[in-house]
């Protein structure tokens, strides 16, 4: 008979630096036998973040499976960076060339969504453009900040698409329109 699971929980720790916590608690398994196994098996990946998905069961057991190093924090790792920009499209902190772009697709792959190493590292390429970090050999995108109106309420008509106006318009043209009624001069 299987174990009845109550709960699963997904956390992000330090490769082999896993202590009992209140996070650990929250989950209620054993947490001195979790931080024993996830830091021998995060050996290799000591001072990394290690995102992982615990599965806690009924008798306080429990499973576990690693994921890879986020993506945000591999690219800062790779270019030195401490925070992202705090206004991505309009502020660039670092550049990172497409060969840090690619090994970080392909260690990536297995948790990606992407069938080719070419869809991974859009995937990459779109996490590093949100942190403002250009990617070497991509053009760079010339953006200018929107000047904010002085009125906070817009009117209407600003805020709509021209489609909807033009159709606002022809309605409009039709109502003002004489019915066939008043053509024939039946009009009371």
């Amino acid at each position: 008979m299987a174990k009845k699971i109550i709960r699963i929980a997904k956390l992000e720790l330090i490769g082999t630096q896993a202590k009992p916590g209140p996070e650990l608690a929250s989950v209620g398994i054993d947490m001195g036998g979790f931080t024993r196994e996830f830091n021998e098996a995060t050996k290799e990946r000591a001072g990394d973040v290690v995102p992982v998905v615990i599965t806690a069961y009924e008798d306080r057991s429990f499973s576990f499976i690693l994921k890879t190093t986020p993506t945000a924090v591999m690219i800062k790792k790779a270019v030195n960076l401490k925070t992202a920009a705090h206004n991505p499209p309009f502020e660039i902190v670092a550049e990172i060339s497409l060969d840090q772009i690619k090994e970080i697709a392909e260690y990536k792959m297995v948790d990606l969504n992407a069938n080719t190493i070419d869809k991974a590292m859009a995937m990459v390429m779109g996490t590093a453009r949100n942190m403002g970090v250009h990617v070497e050999g991509t053009e760079v995108p010339v953006l200018e900040k929107k000047k904010k109106s002085k009125s906070k309420a817009m009117s209407l008509e600003s805020q709509l698409p021209e489609v909807m106006l033009d159709t606002a318009t022809e309605d409009e043209a039709a109502t003002d329109a004489p019915s066939e009624e008043s053509k024939d001069g039946n009009e009371e």
